[in-house]
């Protein structure tokens, strides 16, 4: 999608810090972390949300799940923990319209969610 902030970054069009990458999804720093470790694993084809994804998709989850430890080991978060998260949606306080799990990490995290 030509609009679409994370499908610019994918095409180099805006610059990123990528932390990690493989052949369908990329791994970069959010801009505004909200732990020590934040980073957004996306899948490189636009789909717009979880909600979103088709058996068309094929194993896109899993990629990004796997991306995601891969994240976490280069952060050096992955023995201590660290958390991903998928929103959907606006009440789930979703700003990008594209498919993305966070990786956080680097500290205790709170539960339930702050």
């Amino acid at each position: 999608m030509s609009d679409c902030l994370f499908c610019k970054i994918v095409a180099g069009e805006i610059p990123s810090e990528v932390v990690a990458e493989s052949d369908s999804a990329l791994a970069f720093n959010d801009i505004t972390p909200q732990a020590p470790v934040h980073v957004l694993v996306i899948p490189k084809e636009h789909i717009t949300s979880a909600d979103h994804i088709v058996s068309a998709h094929g194993g896109i989850v899993d990629e990004l799940v796997m991306l995601a430890q891969r994240v976490a080991d280069v952060k050096g978060v992955r023995e201590s923990g660290y958390r991903l998260v998928m929103n959907v949606g606006v009440d789930a306080n979703m700003s990008v319209p594209h498919l993305h799990m966070h990786v956080l990490g680097g500290r205790r995290m709170e539960w339930p969610p702050g």
